[in-house]
């Protein structure tokens, strides 16, 4: 069986009908060869019964799979990682995250992203703290161990990190002050905000600290983010009708082939919760 929304993003829902190995059985019902199947299974594109496969397994008759056909394909890996790496120690490191690439792995593709190749690069598991969206680059954090995982999660929860970006947007209306919108809470983008409260629905709060005005109608924007939701400052200023330069999806005019948008996380400021030590990094 499938799904007909799913299928249209290639995604299939399949019930197997036979004992055997995944790829076999993938075979006789796919209309994709053993080379391209074996491809998505080393991508990480194949479930059975909702667990991602890393391998070829056994699969039994009733089983569920589930195949993204057309997995999303993000930058590979250039060997250039250690050169991003702004600062490292044993709790934690640094990070410049280039644009188009994202923060973990995707839910049909678990090698392409920055978490893997940095881990490679530095010969150590790393943890998520927070994340970038895939066109936004700039500076971000992963933990070394899952102490200061936890550690770090709270003081984001608490508000106690900085956390500065650089936008160029189309327009030049905005003032500088505090932009606060309420977001639906939906998992699916783009991201739908209000200047009225409405139930459920969850605070965004940014500050403009700085607004130089440039050329061709854009402005350059330093922001300051008291909130961490997903696509905030995108959603926020899309709807103030000053998208980000190369943001398409919240109505800036598509000038980019590559999955890129003119949003920058430059500053980053901590206290490190194990340690107490004072942490700025700026680019």
């Amino acid at each position: 069986m499938q799904s007909a929304r799913g299928f249209e993003y290639g995604v299939r829902h399949i019930i197997s009908p036979q004992s055997g190995a995944v790829c076999d059985v993938l075979l006789g019902i796919l209309d994709l060869d053993r080379t391209q199947i074996e491809f998505l299974l080393d991508l990480g594109s194949i479930y059975l019964n909702h667990q991602r496969l890393k391998e070829d397994s056994s699969v039994s008759v009733g089983d569920y799979l589930r195949v993204h056909t057309k997995p999303r394909r993000f930058i590979g890996d250039d060997h250039q990682w250690s050169s991003r790496i702004v600062f490292q120690n044993e709790h934690f490191l640094v990070a410049q995250k280039i644009s188009g690439l994202p923060v973990h792995a995707s839910v049909d593709n678990h090698k392409e992203h920055l978490q893997s190749y940095l881990a490679k690069a530095v010969g150590h598991e790393l943890f998520v703290t927070h994340r970038l969206d895939v066109p936004t680059r700039g500076l971000i954090v992963y933990a070394k161990t899952l102490p200061f995982q936890t550690a770090f999660n709270k003081l984001l929860i608490q508000r106690d990190m900085k956390k500065v970006y650089r936008a160029l947007v189309e327009g030049q209306e905005l003032r500088t002050g505090v932009l606060t919108h309420y977001m639906e809470p939906s998992p699916r983008a783009p991201k739908i905000v209000s200047h009225e409260a409405q139930p459920g629905w969850q605070e965004c709060v940014l500050e403009i600290l700085n607004i130089n005005l440039l050329d061709n109608n854009r402005s350059e924007l330093k922001i300051q983010l008291h909130t961490g939701r997903t696509h905030q400052i995108r959603a926020q200023l899309g709807y103030e009708k000053h998208p980000i330069v190369g943001d398409h999806a919240y109505g800036a005019e598509k000038i980019y082939v590559d999955d890129k948008i003119e949003l920058e996380a430059c500053e980053l400021e901590f206290i490190n919760p194990l340690t107490g030590e004072s942490h700025h990094f700026r680019i």
